[in-house]
């Protein structure tokens, strides 16, 4: 199918063409910008592809020269050309993998404390800070919409806007539950211990993305509760919202704005209500095609942080690092590019190869 390939090369010429008209406009140069820069990579991909390609008809030809140097030369040639051609046409085929349309938005954060009572919960705020330091190292803007914290410096629960590039096909094979086995601080016989966290990860939603009749909310107000200041209990600023058709509640107090609370509600609102969306449509595709890793479920423990050995396994592609430290401070690039790989494959083996 390399007619496609020609396809997507012409019109990234085209593209170039038109961000060079001094006469486009600043919404056409937004559009096209995008467009263009999505295709990049295919693109340089596939012209050093034809370019190998035409260097090793060359390199082939010389395997029959009288010069006994040049024909070793060429050899030599034909090995290196013959495993660059073997490594951009598996390129080739995962750039043209139909991609998940929330791959470039941002995302919400929501990452809960689960059973181990308050073990769970310091795990889960040490869960977020990870997360939080993996954004910092991706220049990501983390913004927290909702927290409910314990009084031992963990939380319960803590929801977070986080913005940036591609954010959410880094973060989207995160959410599900995270196994933790330490021995607790307060644990005075040395007994390891096991405590779950939940994290969810949702594609941020804009107000096109999801339609909310607002006589399908009901919109309490009341005063804040828990640790935040002295002024905390003194007005009717917490905000809790909830979807009368699908009884998904969300509540938040952190701000001492009732308006602000609202909005930040609203904002977690939409993005589960979307989140239930593709779910739904994802549970109506043919079973046989697995398009994501693992299942979704959110039941479905996916890792493993286990102290005592400094190991960290992640139980779906079966990747095991003992780098425990390194990761919790945010250091997930080799489990989050582990779990992208094992999509692709899994993407490739339900698809056409396009060479």
């Amino acid at each position: 199918m390399f007619q496609k390939l020609e396809e997507v090369e012409k019109r990234f010429d085209d593209l170039e063409r038109k961000l060079q008209d001094p006469s486009i406009n600043a919404n056409d140069i937004r559009t096209f910008s995008k467009e263009h820069s999505d295709l990049r990579q295919i693109v340089e991909s596939y012209r050093e592809f034809k370019k190998c390609q035409e260097d090793l008809i060359s390199s082939k030809e010389l395997l029959a020269d009288n010069d006994a140097e040049m024909r070793s030369f060429a050899k030599e040639e034909v090995s290196r050309l013959e495993l660059d051609i073997e490594r951009l046409t598996k390129d080739l085929n995962i750039l043209l993998l139909p991609k998940d349309p929330n791959d470039d938005r941002n995302v919400i954060l929501e990452v809960r404390a689960g059973t181990g009572g308050d073990e769970a919960a310091l795990f889960a705020y040490e869960m977020y800070r990870m997360y939080q330091r993996y954004a910092d190292k991706n220049n990501w803007r983390v913004e927290v919409l909702s927290t409910n914290a314990t009084g031992l410096g963990g939380i319960k629960e803590i929801s977070a806007l986080i913005s940036g590039d591609k954010v959410y096909s880094k973060l989207k094979n995160e959410g599900g539950v995270h196994r933790v086995q330490r021995v607790p601080d307060t644990e005075t016989q040395g007994r390891v211990h096991t405590s779950t966290v939940t994290v969810a990860v949702l594609p941020e939603a804009e107000e096109v993305d999801v339609e909310i009749n607002p006589a399908d909310l009901r919109i309490d107000v009341m005063r804040a509760s828990g640790s935040g200041g002295q002024s905390v209990n003194t007005t009717d600023s917490a905000v809790r919202i909830v979807h009368i058709p699908t009884g998904v509640e969300v509540k938040c107090q952190d701000e001492k704005s009732q308006h602000k609370n609202r909005d930040k509600a609203m904002k977690i609102l939409r993005s589960r209500l979307l989140e239930a969306e593709i779910e739904k449509a994802a549970a109506e595709q043919s079973s046989a095609r697995r398009l994501m890793v693992g299942t979704g479920d959110r039941s479905e423990r996916i890792r493993t942080y286990n102290f005592p050995q400094s190991r960290c396994t992640d139980h779906r592609i079966g990747l095991t690092l003992h780098s425990l430290n390194e990761i919790m401070e945010g250091d997930l690039d080799q489990v989050v590019e582990a779990l992208v790989a094992h999509t692709q494959a899994e993407l490739l083996k339900n698809s056409e190869s396009v060479l």
